[in-house]
Order: C-alpha cells, then structure tokens, then sequence
C-alpha cells in the first residue's frame, strides 16, 4: 500500500493547515463571543460567514463530494487526511469548508437519489452553503440502534403523504437556517423489516412541526443544536418522495456508510489536538521538582497515545481505501472496526489530556471538556460500539460455524 498522498491532496493539506493556523484557530473564541454576546445559543456568528468566503477562495469547499461537477471529486482515501485536519476544530472548521454533518450525509443522498427538482431546491442551496438540514431518522420511543424499529408513519392521502411521529437529535434542527429536513417512517407496515420505511423531504415551515426541545450534549449546545421534533399530520407533496417506496432503509445505510467515516476521521483529528495540547502542558508545567513530561506515568500517556492514534489512522486509511475499491458493502467490516476504534481513541487521549491539565482541563479556558463530549457522543451515534462489534464478530464466526448455525446467528 502506498501511503504517500498525491500532489493534490498534498496541496489541499498545505491549504487547509494553513487556514486553519492563520483563520480557524484564531476565530474560536470570537466564535464563542458572539454566540454568547447575541443571547442565543443558536446564533450563527457573522465570524462563520467570514469563514466561509476565505475557505471558498481557497478551494476548500465541498471537499467531502466526489463529484467533480459539484464537489472537490475526491476518493475517501484522499478526503480522510483532509478531514481529520478540520477535526482539530470540530464546531467550525467542518462547517467552513461546508463539510459539517447532518449536511454532508444528506448532501450525498440528494446527489444520489434526488430527483432533478429536489437537487434544484434543496441540493443547490445547500451545495452553497446557503441553508441547513437535519436528518430526522432516531426516536425516543425505541431502541435507535436497530432502525427498524421505526414507529413514525407515512401515509399516502391523493397527492400527499401525511407524516406522524416524534423524532430527536434532529441536529441542527434548532436553528432558523435549517430549513429542510430528511424524514424517515413506515410507508407499508405489512413488508418485511428492511422494506417498510421510506423518506421524504419535509420543508422546516411545514404546518404541523414542533420544536419540543433542545438536548445538550453534556451541556454543551453546539452550532443549531440537537432537536426533539414532533410531526403531526405534517402533508407534503408525494413529489418529495426520495428514491422508491420501500427504499428507506437502504437509503440510510447509503448514507451512514461515508458518514461514519467522515466522523471517524474527525474524531483522529479530536485526539491529534488532545495529544498536541497533552505535550505542550507536560512540557510547561512543574510538579514535585521536576517538569510533567520527566514524570514516568506521562511518557506513558504519551507513548501510549501516539501508538494507538498511529493504529487508528491505518485502519480508517485502510476503509477508505476499501470504499473507494469495492465500494461500502465490501468495507461493511472495516467500517464497523473504525467507528468503535476512532471514538475509543479520541476519547481516551482526550480523557488523558483532561487529567493532565488538572482542573483547567474541565473548564472552558481549553477545548478539551467539550471535545470530550463530542467524541463521548460517538460511541453511539450511527449505531452504538456494540452493534457494530456484533456485526464484527458475526463475520468472524462465520468461519468456524456450518451453514445452518450462521443463519442462528442472524436469528432476530
């Protein structure tokens, strides 16, 4: 395998590390301050738009899309270094360079199941940076890791679907800028688990919505935060329909597949600044007569942290890789790996640099308490760590199992 990247993505990281030294770093907290000084916390701080223009002149713009024609026409080997480096600066940097979730993941479906009219509406704006969208799939009444438990209805009436349920972390469904949404629910109760849901386009003003609330994530509220939603016979035209009847499910598996990914690759960039602050604070601090990083349990920390960032990289390297040869359903197992590996690692490094800066690490004078919670959040998003690692050993079992005792395996 060669590692090394070509002249393109080498010039693409050469752009984006210096965005983010000369750009993104310095406006953190003037982001911060004027999200606090608006009395909003889902004010959208003129900083980003400032963002936005200098990552547009660069080219620096939908790097996520490998469609040449609308975005940068990058592999997802060639995204993932770009990625981790905007994962350094998880609540701006993604968003400057219109690469943040919930968009890319819906982005992706508009490209590839959107009828010409949607893409016109709904693609187009987005594609610009203009407008916001939220993915409206998880329920608080059932178990999300398994998304055919989906309880949220479609029903057909003439001309329109008729939509009922109650969804939450619609992220960033909160904010006046996110103006569409992607809702998932049953369309035909009566066909088997993987064939009942569909999804529709459901524009934010549509009679019949409610934001019921927000939800911190460990009391941090992050851009438009993360909404609970309650549709009641909310009607859009069956023309919002995305795909075929029946084609919701695997829709969102086409969906999860690069945005677990991308989340991945964020989340090494999480460790990487962890680990970067980490050394800076052993290095300037004195305990018992002698600096931080002399004592023998932080070298270990240290070591320890390189070793295992190292070890993840390869692997979500190695799934990109897989992606981009025999496409998502090839790197199914490799996909699973990473989005239990990534977060375990950014997590524990984080959790790592929290302890060393003592009581500055769980303030909000360092971005470590936040980070923590961003990376936390990954071990259950897009499917928990221990959905992912039965699909893991299933395959692995496989091997030393007949036939007949697979299938036991399956048994629901």
């Amino acid at each position: 395998m060669d590692f090394a990247f070509g002249p393109k993505v080498e010039e693409l990281r050469t752009q984006l590390l210096d965005f983010m030294d000369s750009h993104v770093y310095p406006a953190e907290p003037v982001y911060r301050q004027q999200v606090r000084e608006s009395g909003d916390p889902y004010f959208h701080p003129p900083v980003m738009e400032e963002l936005k223009a200098e990552a547009r002149s660069r080219r620096l713009w939908n790097l996520f899309l490998p469609d040449p024609e609308r975005g940068a026409g990058l592999s997802n080997l060639e995204y993932a270094p770009l990625a981790e480096i905007t994962g350094r600066s998880p609540w701006i940097a993604p968003e400057a360079l219109n690469c943040s979730a919930p968009d890319t993941g819906n982005m992706e479906i508009l490209a590839e199941f959107g009828t010409p009219e949607q893409q016109k509406k709904w693609l187009a704006p987005l594609l610009e940076g203009e407008i916001r969208s939220c993915f409206c799939m998880t329920e608080p009444d059932v178990a999300s890791s398994d998304a055919t438990n989906i309880r949220s209805t479609i029903v057909r009436d003439g001309d329109d679907y008729v939509l009922n349920g109650r969804k939450w972390w619609s992220s960033g469904a909160m904010s006046d800028r996110c103006r569409i949404a992607i809702f998932m629910g049953v369309t035909n109760s009566a066909a088997d688990p993987y064939h009942r849901q569909s999804m529709v386009l459901v524009p934010l003003d549509t009679p019949g919505i409610t934001r019921v609330r927000d939800l911190p994530v460990f009391g941090y509220r992050g851009g438009g935060g993360d909404a609970e939603l309650l549709f009641e016979d909310v009607r859009v035209p069956v023309s919002n329909l995305l795909g075929e009847e029946g084609g919701g499910f695997a829709i969102a598996q086409a969906r999860l597949g690069p945005g677990r990914i991308h989340h991945c690759m964020r989340a090494i960039g999480m460790a990487e600044r962890a680990f970067d602050l980490m050394c800076r604070r052993a290095v300037s601090r004195t305990a018992f007569g002698k600096e931080l990083a002399r004592q023998g349990v932080i070298q270990q920390w240290i070591a320890e942290s390189r070793m295992e960032i190292e070890q993840a990289r390869l692997l979500v390297l190695k799934a990109a890789w897989l992606m981009d040869t025999v496409g998502k359903e090839g790197a199914r197992i490799e996909i699973s790996a990473i989005k239990v590996v990534a977060p375990r690692v950014a997590t524990r490094i984080i959790d790592r640099a929290i302890q060393l800066h003592g009581a500055a690490g769980v303030s909000e004078d360092v971005p470590l308490a936040e980070m923590y919670a961003a990376a936390r959040t990954l071990h259950i998003a897009d499917g928990p760590d221990e959905v992912h690692e039965m699909v893991i050993a299933r395959r692995e079992l496989k091997k030393y199992l007949p036939a007949e005792a697979v299938e036991a395996l399956r048994a629901r």
